[in-house]
């Protein structure tokens, strides 16, 4: 296993609870090298870079390793949702693992024994886990429906991850672990808007960026709102400011033409991350297998995340813009629903994939992955249900928590350092309190660029484009990638033939150029998904139970 190189957030394994010496040691060499961090009745906790606690008395200690921590003693929540860091806490009475608000920094861990063991990576677990592992088919449901697990799920039943907001509590007293949920603090709130305006937002984006003062930035820029944004207010405070593009392997390479007008206007220094059809299958199987299996996303930003690790530069990311600031993924039927289960079952239409332009699935798997899918989504969001925010925190607990934050999170990060500005908690709250009708068509967006800089707001944007659109090939379904993918849906198709229809067996049968005319998004994320799934069995499959699906 290549695993990743912990520069700037460290790996960290360890367990709270019943402690078997034998079965830590066995963690601590399944994954990367590790050192103590403490070694306590009760608790454990190895590091692969000096991890000194942010609170140490006799009696008490603290742990943090997000990337950020708190200065001093602090509630495990409040240290979740201020922070965004998952940790490790001895209050005296109860020793408690925790993970961040949204959980973006994932801490997998199974039970054993009376005891939790834990790590950063869901591999190194696997060594504590009896063979043949048994397989967690409502992961396997809510990735190729949604290309995310959702609840704590992960591929194997053995082995979960822990939740935002949530911990795992080992009491002293009972010698006992129990699981607690906490609200965080933006479903703590009155649920009435606040009445911010653009330019008070602004202003808070621009106290938020005082963090990275003196520091030099990396600001990719596309051709959508949340990146030029974030370039107009790091040029506006006289940052030292470098820009890339890349594409998005959509087939049009418009954010990369956009994005030289956006760059020219800001007098910004601008380069293009040029990517190799030949290589993507490479790039999709090794981003797979650092990102665990669990998001199909992400192949196309390989090539850009290996330079951003050697830039020296500080990745100034837009993660969560689209759901705080202009409802994506909110449809116009959530957004008039007149029942709670109108509103869920419309979000989750705009959040799984669409009908293809064939069948993928057969009609039995089709009905339990529906069936799964459907029960997980209820389950992961009904924290939220009525809360004045639903619908976009509804998107930044699932989506964004579990499949678009492994770019920064996973793939820049933990080599090289990332910022994600609109998780600021200053930010993040304000730009929850803006109602969501006001968000309606990016009208409070535009707001916000017109307020930052008025002439590259009017620049053309991939959010609102209205001129025709070059068509570029596609890597991901150029020769290399169709047959890379037609292995990896031939394996599929032999070793769980019940999950496929007998139009993709059919066209599993015609060899790698039948995929060709897979083209549509919605096919294009299908074929992905499911060439996940064959990759993930190609390299586990030895260690695996019987390919039993629940469809029969």
């Amino acid at each position: 296993m290549q695993w990743p190189t912990f520069n700037v957030r460290p790996y960290v394994c360890g367990g709270i609870g019943h402690l078997d010496e034998a079965a830590l040691e066995t963690l601590r060499k399944a994954g990367p090298r590790v050192r103590p961090a403490l070694q306590a009745s009760s608790a454990a906790l190895f590091s692969s870079s000096p991890l000194p606690p942010y609170r140490r008395d006799d009696r008490t200690w603290a742990f943090a390793w997000g990337g950020q921590r708190p200065a001093g003693a602090a509630t495990w929540i409040g240290v979740a949702e201020e922070f965004e860091t998952p940790g490790l806490i001895d209050d005296g009475k109860r020793i408690t693992l925790h993970a961040g608000g949204l959980g973006l920094v994932d801490v997998y861990y199974l039970r054993r024994d009376g005891a939790v063991y834990f790590s950063s990576l869901l591999e190194p677990l696997l060594s504590l886990v009896p063979t043949p592992y048994e397989i967690n088919w409502d992961a396997w449901a809510s990735i190729i429906r949604l290309t995310f697990p959702l609840r704590d799920d992960t591929p194997y039943l053995r082995v979960r991850r822990l939740a935002g907001s949530g911990a795992l509590v080992w009491d002293r007293a009972s010698g006992r672990i129990s699981t607690e949920r906490r609200l965080p603090r933006w479903l703590r709130e009155e649920p009435f808007e606040a009445g911010r305006s653009a330019g008070e937002l602004l202003e808070i984006l621009n106290e938020v960026y005082k963090e990275f003062d003196d520091r030099p930035l990396l600001v990719p820029v596309s051709g959508g709102y949340d990146s030029r944004l974030l370039c107009s207010v790091a040029v506006a405070r006289g940052a030292d400011v470098e820009s890339w593009t890349t594409s998005p392997d959509d087939g049009t390479d418009t954010d990369i033409a956009f994005a030289r007008a956006i760059t020219r206007e800001l007098g910004v220094r601008h380069r293009v991350i040029v990517q190799d059809a030949a290589v993507y299958p490479e790039d999709a199987l090794a981003v797979a297998r650092r990102l665990e299996f669990l998001t199909p996303h992400h192949a196309w930003y390989a090539p850009f995340a290996r330079e951003v690790h050697r830039a020296g530069r500080i990745l100034v990311d837009g993660l969560a813009g689209g759901p705080l600031l202009k409802n994506f993924m909110v449809s116009g039927a959530a957004l008039t629903a007149s029942s709670q289960a109108e509103r869920k079952a419309a979000l989750l239409g705009s959040l799984a994939l669409g009908t293809p332009s064939v069948p993928f699935l057969s009609e039995e798997a089709e009905g339990w992955i529906t069936s799964s899918v459907d029960a997980a989504f209820a389950q992961s969001t009904s924290m939220l249900n009525g809360h004045r925010a639903e619908l976009p925190l509804s998107v930044l607990h699932t989506r964004t928590a579990r499949g678009i934050a492994r770019s920064p999170v996973s793939l820049v990060g933990p080599e090289a350092p990332f910022a994600a500005p609109f998780t600021h908690p200053a930010f993040f709250d304000a730009a929850l309190s803006v109602g969501v009708a006001r968000k309606d068509g990016g009208r409070f967006y535009r707001e916000l660029l017109y307020a930052a800089n008025p002439r590259v707001a009017a620049l053309p944007s991939t959010n609102v484009v209205k001129q025709p659109l070059r068509r570029v090939p596609l890597r991901s379904t150029a020769a290399p990638a169709r047959e890379y993918a037609h292995r990896m849906l031939a394996r599929v198709a032999n070793r769980v033939p019940s999950l496929l229809s007998e139009q993709l067996h059919a066209v599993v049968v015609r060899g790698p150029d039948a995929l060709a005319g897979f083209n549509g998004w919605n096919d294009r994320f299908w074929v992905r998904g499911l060439v996940l799934f064959g990759a993930w069995l190609g390299d586990y499959e030895p260690r695996l139970a019987e390919l039993a699906p629940p469809w029969g």
